[in-house]
C-alpha cells in the first residue's frame, strides 16, 4: 500500500510539473509586440530554387549575399541571432558553405575593426545540446567574438510528456563534447546519451536575425532562412529595413541574452544610443512592427479574420498545422475570401525521406473546405518561406514574414520566433516583390525550368490515420513542426 501511494504521489508531482511547465510565465521580454513604427528603406529579399529538366538547378539567391554585405560594411556593431548555423551537409559539394562563410565574414571584420561589438546568439541544437563541440563557435570564440547559446529551459515546454520527466532525471546531469560514444543523428562526430536524452523536449530558439551598423543608421533583417550547409538550397524570404524598428529588434535579443545568463551591458548601450537616434527620413514607405512567439500569431489572425469578400490572403509555409488558423481560413474561404495556400509537401529532410505530416494532412483538409492547394515542387531541398500575404480592397497590402511556421510549437509561446509585420502600397516595389514571388511559384510562366509548384492532386493524401496521427502530435508536443 505505502509502495502504491508513493507511486501516485509521484506520478501525480510528474503531471503537476508537467502542467506548470506548460503555463509557466514567460521569461521578462519573451513575446514581444512592436507598435508600428515608420518603415524605411526596406528590401524584400527572396531566395528561390529552380529546376531544369536535364537534372541542373539555379539559385536565384539573395539573403545571405545581402547579410555578408552588410556585415562587411559594419563599424560599431554586428548582432546575429540563428537557430542553425553549423556545416551539416558539407559533404555534399553543390551545398553552399554558408556556416563557413558566415563565420569568416564575422572572424575577419572582428580582426579589421577590433572595436566593433559583435555578439552571436545561437540555438543549443548546433552544439546537439552539449555533446558535441561547434568549429564555427569555437572560432568565433577565439576571434574575440561573443557567443551566447540560448537556455532553453526557462521556456515553456512543448512536450510535457517528456520534458517533465526530463526535468527531474537528466536536467542536472552534465554534458561532455568530448566523451561522446553514440552515432551522431545530426553529424559525423560521436555523441552522448544526454544529449539524446535533451532532444525530445523538441524546443528551440528558432529565430533568424541580424542587426549591423550602417554609417550612422542601422539596419536589420529579419529572414527565414539559416546559416546551414544543408539548408542552402531552400527557397526562404526576408526583409531588410532601417528605422526606429531596429531598436525593437535588439530590445527583443536582449531578453533572449538575459534569459540566457548572459551579460546584457553591449545590448543595453546601444539600445539607450538608438533611442536617441534621429529616424527622420525624407520619406517612409509605411508602417512596419516586430512580433515574436504568440504575437505573430495573434497578427496572423487579425489579418486573417479582417479580411472581407473579394479581398484576397495568399500564404506560403513550410509547416502548417495551427489548428485556430485552419479554422480561420476556412471562416475566411465562406465569407469570399479569395485564398491561395502554397505548402511544402514535407516529402525531404536533408537526405531522408518524410511522411508528409502535418502538410498533407492539413492541405486535404483545406482543399475539402475549397480553399486552392498547391505543392512547391521540391527536388531535395524545402520550400521553407514563412509568408502571409493580406491584399486589402485599400489599395495596401500588409506582409506577415520571418522565422515562424504556422504552428502550436511556434506560435503559442513555445520556440522563440521573430517575424516582422508591414503594411505598404500595393504599387510599393516591396508588395510588388511580395506578389511576384508568390505569384512565381504558385503558376508563373515558365520556358526553359521545371514549374516551381505542382497542382494539389500530385501529393493528396486524404489518409484519415495521417490526419489523426497529426492531430494526436500536434496537440501533445510528440513531433518535430
Amino acid at each position: 500500500m505505502t509502495m502504491k501511494l508513493v507511486a501516485c504521489l509521484l506520478l501525480l508531482g510528474l503531471i503537476g510539473l508537467g502542467v506548470w511547465h506548460s503555463y509557466n510565465p514567460l521569461p521578462e521580454g519573451i513575446r514581444f509586440a512592436g507598435n508600428p513604427a515608420p518603415l524605411m528603406s526596406p528590401r524584400l529579399l527572396t531566395d528561390t530554387t529552380r529546376h531544369f529538366p536535364n537534372g541542373e538547378a539555379k539559385l536565384d539567391h539573395e539573403i545571405f549575399d545581402e547579410a555578408l554585405r552588410l556585415i562587411a560594411q559594419a563599424e560599431r556593431l554586428v548582432l546575429i541571432d540563428m537557430f542553425l548555423y553549423n556545416s551539416t551537409g558539407s559533404e555534399d559539394t553543390e551545398l553552399r558553405p554558408l556556416a563557413r562563410q558566415l563565420t569568416e565574414a564575422l572572424i575577419e571584420k572582428k580582426r579589421a575593426t577590433p572595436d566593433i561589438d559583435i555578439v552571436v546568439i545561437s540555438d543549443p541544437l548546433n552544439t546537439f545540446y552539449g555533446g558535441n563541440r561547434s568549429p564555427e563557435f569555437d572560432a568565433l570564440k577565439e576571434a574575440g567574438i561573443e557567443v551566447i547559446i540560448t537556455r532553453l529551459e526557462p521556456l515553456r515546454d512543448s512536450n510535457p510528456a517528456w520534458s517533465a520527466l526530463w526535468r527531474v532525471c537528466c536536467q542536472w546531469l552534465g554534458n561532455n563534447p568530448d566523451g561522446g560514444w553514440l552515432p551522431n543523428a545530426l553529424g559525423n562526430e560521436k555523441t552522448t546519451l544526454r544529449s539524446y536524452l535533451a532532444l525530445p523536449n523538441f524546443k528551440a530558439n528558432h529565430r533568424k536575425v541580424l542587426v549591423t551598423d550602417a554609417s550612422d543608421q542601422f539596419r536589420a533583417l529579419i529572414t527565414s532562412a539559416n546559416p546551414h550547409n544543408g539548408s542552402s538550397r531552400h527557397s526562404n524570404i526576408g526583409l531588410t529595413f532601417g528605422g526606429p524598428a531596429v531598436r525593437d529588434v535588439i530590445k527583443s535579443e536582449r531578453a533572449v541574452a538575459q534569459m540566457s545568463g548572459a551579460n546584457t551591458q553591449t545590448f543595453d548601450r546601444w539600445l539607450n544610443q538608438l533611442a536617441t537616434t534621429d529616424h527622420t527620413a525624407p520619406e517612409t514607405s509605411g508602417a512596419i512592427k516586430l512580433l515574436t512567439e504568440s504575437a505573430i500569431r495573434d497578427q496572423a489572425l487579425d489579418m486573417i479574420n479582417r479580411s472581407r469578400h473579394g479581398e484576397a490572403i495568399d500564404i506560403a509555409m513550410f509547416y502548417f498545422s495551427h489548428r485556430p488558423i485552419i479554422e480561420a481560413l476556412k471562416g475566411a474561404q465562406q465569407r469570399g475570401v479569395r485564398i491561395r495556400l502554397l505548402l511544402d509537401a514535407n516529402k525531404d529532410a536533408f537526405g531522408h525521406e518524410k511522411n508528409g505530416i502535418p502538410n498533407r494532412p492539413v492541405g486535404h483538409e483545406l482543399h475539402q473546405a475549397g480553399i486552392p492547394v498547391r505543392w512547391c515542387n521540391t527536388q531535395g531541398e524545402q520550400c521553407h518561406s514563412k509568408l502571409l500575404i493580406y491584399t486589402p480592397e485599400t489599395g495596401t497590402q500588409e506582409l506577415l514574414l520571418g522565422s515562424a511556421n504556422f504552428t502550436r510549437r511556434n506560435l503559442d509561446d513555445l520556440n522563440l520566433e521573430s517575424n516582422i509585420w508591414l503594411s505598404i502600397a500595393n504599387e510599393h516595389p516591396v508588395a510588388q516583390k511580395a506578389t511576384a514571388f508568390f505569384n512565381d511559384h504558385w503558376e508563373g510562366e515558365y520556358q526553359s525550368h521545371l514549374p516551381l509548384s505542382l497542382p494539389y492532386s500530385e501529393w493528396a493524401d486524404g489518409s484519415r490515420l495521417k490526419y489523426w496521427q497529426y492531430r494526436l502530435m500536434e496537440a501533445t508536443g510528440l513531433s518535430t513542426f
